[in-house]
């Protein structure tokens, strides 16, 4: 009989927004079962679908966790290191110990399990492309939480991304404490602000 290899995929979603944490998912389907119908690159799927595709993948999935990394360790480790280990906790968080984990992009974390990274592996492997719906969705969901709090700011349309919209209302209401002072447009107010 042969062992059935658990294979974990790993994304995040929001390198390049200003503000908010960045998020990562790692998802394990069970081998034996077909995974859901319309899975793939979060980017390329309408944000209906995606809520969608996120419930499906929760409830069919062998085992799924998203993990965070703040908008400090961002500032402090840099947001490369900083989605790594957000992906790192992603796959620590998991219930089960898969046997090889897959990562989307060039890079991997540092794991007790071999990974290796897959470029454009959201769009070309079904596992990846559930993480990067999980952690899209999630970070989404999270910035709509931020905007309750900071609504000036408009966070629930952009997401924190560095839109036209999101730059002139951080030039007029200034950073507060949800942005990333290491990216130079927060930087550039906040040496403006003093």
């Amino acid at each position: 009989m042969v062992a059935i290899r658990l294979i974990c995929g790993v994304d995040e979603a929001g390198r390049g927004p200003l503000a908010g944490p960045v998020c990562a998912a790692a998802v394990v389907f069970d081998p034996s079962r077909r995974t859901p119908r319309g899975v793939a690159d979060s980017k390329r799927l309408s944000p209906r679908t995606r809520e969608e595709l996120s419930a499906r993948i929760k409830e069919i999935a062998l085992a799924w966790s998203i993990a965070w990394a703040s908008v400090e360790e961002i500032d402090r480790l840099n947001i490369l290191r900083a989605s790594l280990l957000a992906m790192k906790r992603a796959v620590e968080g998991l219930p089960l110990v898969p046997h090889q984990v897959w990562v989307d992009g060039p890079h991997c974390p540092e794991l007790a399990i071999p990974a290796r990274g897959i470029v454009g592996g959201d769009a070309r492997i079904k596992v990846i492309g559930a993480a990067s719906i999980l952690a899209k969705t999630g970070r989404d969901a999270e910035m709509r939480r931020l905007h309750e709090r900071y609504p000036q700011y408009g966070l629930d349309r952009h997401k924190g991304y560095p839109t036209p919209e999101h730059l002139r209302a951080l030039r007029r209401h200034g950073a507060c404490e949800i942005y990333r002072r290491s990216f130079a447009p927060v930087r550039k107010v906040l040496e403006r602000d003093g």
